[in-house]
């Protein structure tokens, strides 16, 4: 089973690079998880396969969230703003969200 989209995905405002910022959310605590951005390709993988799928801006390649390390997010839902130039996707974070081992990216605080 696979999400259908609400809105084309060609509708979708990327910047020049052809990406779209997408904040990951937790969707049963709305914590904030990481922010990637993704490519309407990628975009495309996350609605087909209901995990997350990014485009890497430092390998320019598509990458699966989980792919090697196993931490998977299982897509509820996916929002895009009023400008339809930014995504916020809710997901079942399995295991920890973030490379360092923290659950979220956002683990720091600036004040």
């Amino acid at each position: 089973m696979s999400f259908e989209a609400k809105v084309n995905l060609d509708e979708l405002k990327y910047d020049k690079n052809g990406l779209i910022p997408a904040i990951i959310q937790d969707y049963e605590n709305n914590e904030v998880l990481m922010l990637g951005y993704m490519n309407r390709e990628s975009v495309g993988i996350t609605l087909e396969e209901e995990r997350t799928c990014f485009y890497s801006r430092s390998r320019q390649v598509l990458w699966r969230k989980g792919e090697t390390s196993g931490h998977v997010q299982k897509v509820k839902d996916i929002l895009y703003d009023c400008d339809k130039d930014a995504l916020v996707v809710k997901v079942e974070q399995v295991g920890v969200a973030c490379h360092t081992g923290e659950r979220t990216c956002f683990y720091r605080k600036l004040i």
